[in-house]
């Protein structure tokens, strides 16, 4: 049992923490990678993400339960990382007052701190972010923050395929390739804001933590027993189909826009039913 938890340990640290890592390495070798690029991979991380949930989480969790406590856990594992996710965003705009003086009047919207991928990397220029108060330096450390929060309930879906069956590395290799354009996106505006390479990347790797501590979690409870288990996966799928359907499909199609682009997506999910029927036959 020991063992099967150092060996989830390894793995998540590796493709969690380590898939920021080279995104934020990427960011730090590549001046600025293009909206099309960035789009492409989240569609095509999306695809593989979908077949994960639709043949594989789903299909063990109709094992061990019914059709109807299945969809019910799937909706709350959706609602639970939404709501997450609102409370993150609320922390992440502006919604409050700067130095005791409230500034709601003088900006009435609410204010994206979301990095754009077309600012240009290199020395702190002074620059701060559309609100006029949040430097790109704390824009970077919120949008850290955030992905760590986020990555909590990735990470339970990891360590519940895990319990399942050994398709545990499968899912974390997705993960992987979910988190690389996250960490481009962690480490661009610190590095537009002046830090350096070095401690923009151990930012980014930093916020994958969360991922090690919710695989761990999800393994845990996936192993009681089979109804613990169906739940666990059932939970995992409605959060990762809220990841696939309320940021990485929105975020792509925000970046570019063209008829050809789900062809990413379709290609995605028959590389992410070839790995899963392989893995299972």
């Amino acid at each position: 049992m020991d063992s099967n938890y150092l060996q989830i340990f390894l793995i998540t640290a590796l493709t969690g923490a380590g898939g920021l890592a080279l995104g934020g390495g990427m960011a730090a070798m590549v001046h600025s990678p293009s909206d099309r690029t960035v789009s492409l991979l989240l569609r095509f991380t999306a695809g593989v993400m979908c077949s994960v949930v639709c043949f594989d989480l789903v299909e063990d969790a109709l094992e061990g339960s019914g059709m109807v406590p299945v969809l019910c856990w799937i909706m709350i594992g959706y609602l639970c990382t939404y709501l997450l996710n609102c409370w993150i965003d609320k922390q992440a705009h502006h919604t409050h007052s700067h130095g005791g003086h409230d500034h709601e009047h003088d900006h009435p919207h609410k204010h994206d701190h979301t990095p754009d991928h077309n600012i240009p990397i290199g020395p702190d220029n002074g620059e701060l972010c559309a609100c006029g108060h949040h430097t790109l330096h704390t824009a970077g450390l919120v949008l850290a923050a955030a992905v760590a929060l986020h990555n909590m309930p990735v990470g339970m879906a990891i360590g519940a395929t895990f319990a399942s069956r050994e398709g545990g590395v499968l899912a974390a290799l997705i993960i992987c390739l979910h988190n690389i354009p996250e960490g481009m996106s962690i480490a661009a505006p610190l590095l537009a804001g002046g830090s350096r390479p070095g401690n923009a990347v151990g930012i980014a790797a930093l916020s994958g933590l969360p991922t090690i501590l919710g695989a761990l979690i999800g393994y845990g409870a996936g192993t009681m027993n089979p109804l613990l288990l169906a739940i666990s996966l059932s939970f995992a799928a409605g959060a990762m189909l809220y990841v696939i359907f309320g940021e990485l499909l929105p975020e792509a199609e925000h970046l570019w826009q063209n008829r050809l682009s789900g062809l990413s997506t379709m290609l995605g999910m028959l590389l992410g039913m070839a790995l899963i029927f392989t893995h299972i036959h």
